[in-house]
């Protein structure tokens, strides 16, 4: 048989790997001030590097700098030896890694502006998304084109998760950023509501799946084995592995909705889909450990398997919690609160990070042709990354549980027991300074890794084109037999992608229909009204400041809630709201029945210092927006914007829109001015407090005056 001689492309490799470490570094020391700030509010030091901006960065830099990075790096590196053929193309190489690091210098410079859309892993405004588009498709051509020219025949289970990434992925991005301009970084969400809550977790919860996880997978089956020198345990098991997930996976995303103004039907369907994802979830989990039989003495000396056995291991862990958390009586306690940050870093610090660092460990050596600089070092890497994420995950599921306790207790009369929210605050603070603890331990793990990397490369020759040989691939044409399936559409790229793609496609489609379509699952309200125009600018504000980040506007149908807060939101309170602001964190109380708690004096000086309202209060001070210009000069266009998405404002009443904003800011001025405050109603303060006034205002509602 002749060979064919060609060559892998390492240096493409090599670049991500490195863009994987730089990026890995930025945003676990963001996430570590944020941390930080959590429990020294003077960490806030300036409006671009508060919590409320700094923390979207985070998550934007783990999941899309330092994951998505390692993702191209595993994939770029497998896929050509899998396939036995160089990247299609070295151009679109190329334009993937200069235009996914231009993405993320884009994310890093918007976001601490404030130019953010509020919705969780999808901030980013709309010229940045339609960047993200071209680049994936990019990579989608230079991956199915590598695919379709491959030598070997059949595609190996990794090569599945990595089509299933990029048809998913692509879909998702494109569903959940459908949005109209405003101007050059400003934009509302074609949905409302209800129906934007839905969009977002479907595409926030499989963001987790077909980013954070499908790839990963893809990338277990190629690296763990290599590193075993074992073969893949269960081919059957994969097959039903991978349909079965990526299945069901898209199904689960109201789990996170749960007790909300979401039609039940829809809550229901994804409780059920998320019980069922435990058997294929666990069945890829075993399949990994497995590969390992016979391989546990090489475990217990080699750092690369260790990393690799506690990911799967924590890969189990999450994906076992994540079905338990979508069970009613399971997310009645412990949604909202601390337990949840536990849940996704044990996925993110064990799954993403651990994974990623054990094939840094094996890839580097290899394409470098050395051997790596120091086990010593490797192994004391692991052992403090893996203190790291105990204290880290201890104290969170510590943190989440004291939450939940305190607000659901009451006293023998009936009454809250801890009717101020601060009281919960203060009392976790403790496990907030181990969680930052935990996560100097693990940043510091990082820092290690890298400089045994560098000293790595340093020892070795790096091999740009790596120069191989394999026989051409042969064409059969095998017909598609019984007990033969699987094995031809293993052969058939185009095919296999249109199959994913109808899979993934079954569970959105039946969730969108009705919700979309059907009018009565979402009720209006004849007294919910729009947003005034100022109230529309401070509604913004509160969106650029990341205030959703730590306040929830969602009141369940509990009783510790309809105490503390005040009467349960309904679904048609929200038709008008382009973003949704459910939120998915409490740090401070929910504020959807806020307005006309107190009086517009008691949020000036809230915001100026939070602790002159609330002693001990571990809120950031706001102080600029009492001398930050109101802008209001885009107010037409926003209105316009609005009644194109179905918002009912009048035909032309953008041209009186400014005059109608300046009016409402004078009064609030003046009501601030005679209650002493030095009130300027062309300042940002008027705008944010008009909307916090207006909050739960539109339909009648028992009074609470929770103290905060």
């Amino acid at each position: 048989m002749q060979l064919e001689r060609f060559s892998y492309d390492n240096k493409i490799v090599k670049y991500f790997a490195v863009a994987t470490l730089v990026w890995g570094i930025v945003g676990m020391l963001v996430g570590l001030i944020i941390a930080t700030q959590l429990f020294v509010p003077d960490l806030n030091l300036a409006s671009y590097l508060s919590f409320g901006r700094i923390r979207p960065l985070h998550t934007n830099a783990v999941i899309f700098a330092f994951v998505g990075n390692a993702i191209f790096m595993g994939i770029y590196y497998s896929l050509q030896r899998l396939c036995k053929a160089r990247m299609y193309s070295d151009l679109l190489s190329g334009i993937n890694f200069w235009g996914w690091q231009l993405i993320i210098v884009a994310a890093a410079i918007s976001l601490p502006l404030g130019l953010s859309t509020s919705k969780e892993y999808a901030e980013l405004e709309w010229p940045i998304d339609i960047a993200i588009t071209l680049v994936w498709v990019a990579f989608g051509i230079n991956m199915l084109g590598t695919i379709i020219k491959r030598r070997e025949s059949h595609m190996y289970v990794a090569i599945w998760f990595y089509i299933a990434t990029w048809v998913t992925v692509a879909v998702l991005h494109i569903v959940n950023s459908i949005e109209i301009p405003v101007s050059i970084m400003k934009s509302y969400p074609l949905y409302a509501g209800v129906q934007d809550a839905l969009v977002q977790w479907w595409y926030g919860h499989n963001a987790v799946a077909f980013f954070l996880t499908t790839p990963y997978l893809g990338m277990m089956y190629y690296f763990l084995p290599k590193a075993a020198n074992r073969p893949v345990y269960s081919y059957k098991l994969s097959i039903i592995h991978f349909w079965a997930l990526i299945f069901l996976y898209i199904w689960a995303g109201p789990h996170h909705l749960l007790y909300s103004a979401l039609p039940d039907w829809a809550q229901s369907l994804g409780t059920v889909f998320s019980i069922m994802l435990i058997a294929p979830s666990w069945g890829g989990m075993i399949n990994g450990l497995l590969t390992l039989r016979g391989a546990w003495d090489k475990v217990r000396e080699d750092p690369v398997l260790k990393f690799m056995v506690v990911a799967v291991t924590a890969y189990g862990m999450a994906t076992f919690e994540g079905p338990m958390l979508s069970l009613k009586n399971v997310n009645a306690i412990l949604h909202f609160t601390d337990w949840i940050v536990a849940h996704v870093h044990i996925g993110a610090l064990g799954w993403n990070g651990f994974l990623t660092f054990g094939v840094l460990y094996w890839l580097i050596p290899r394409i470098y042709k050395t051997e790596l600089y120091s086990k010593k070092l490797a192994n004391a890497h692991f052992w403090i990354g893996m203190i790291g994420i105990v204290f880290y995950a201890s104290s969170m599921y510590w943190a989440g549980l004291t939450q939940s306790l305190m607000w659901k207790q009451f006293t023998p009369l009936g009454t809250l027991q801890y009717p101020n929210f601060l009281e919960t605050v203060l009392q976790i603070i403790p496990m907030h300074i181990i969680r930052a603890t935990g996560g100097l331990f693990y940043f510091t793990g990082v820092l290690l890794m890298t400089y045994n990397l560098i000293k790595t490369a340093a020892q070795g020759s790096f091999a740009a084109d790596e120069e191989v040989e394999a026989p051409a691939l042969i064409q059969t044409k095998d017909k598609f037999r019984k007990g033969n399936k699987h094995r031809w559409l293993e052969k058939r790229p185009i095919q296999f992608t249109i199959a994913a793609m109808v899979v993934i496609l079954i569970g959105g489609v039946i969730e969108f229909i009705p919700t979309f379509l059907v009018k009565s699952n979402i009720p209006t309200i004849a007294s919910v009204k729009p947003y005034s125009p100022l109230e529309l600018q401070g509604r913004d504000i509160y969106i650029r400041e990341g205030c959703n980040s730590c306040h929830s506007q969602l009141v369940r149908p509990f009783r510790s809630e309809t105490e503390r807060y005040g009467e349960y939101s309904k679904a048609g309170e929200f038709v008008y709201d382009h973003p949704f602001l459910w939120g998915s964190k409490r740090t401070g109380p929910d504020l959807h029945r806020e307005g006309g708690k107190y009086p517009n004096l008691w949020h000036y000086l809230h915001m100026e210092n939070p602790r002159s309202m609330s002693p001990g209060s571990l809120m950031p001070s706001y102080s600029w927006l009492l001398t930050d210009n109101l802008e209001l000069e885009n107010t037409p266009s926003k209105i316009s914007v609005m009644r194109s998405l179905g918002v009912p404002y009048p035909k032309g009443y953008e041209n009186v829109a400014i005059a109608e904003a300046r009016k409402q800011a004078e009064q609030i001025a003046l009501d601030l001015q005679k209650a002493g405050a030095p009130a300027d109603p062309n300042t940002e303060i008027v705008a944010i407090i008009a909307y916090l006034q207006r909050l739960g205002t539109d339909i009648k509602v028992k009074n609470k005056t929770a103290v905060k």
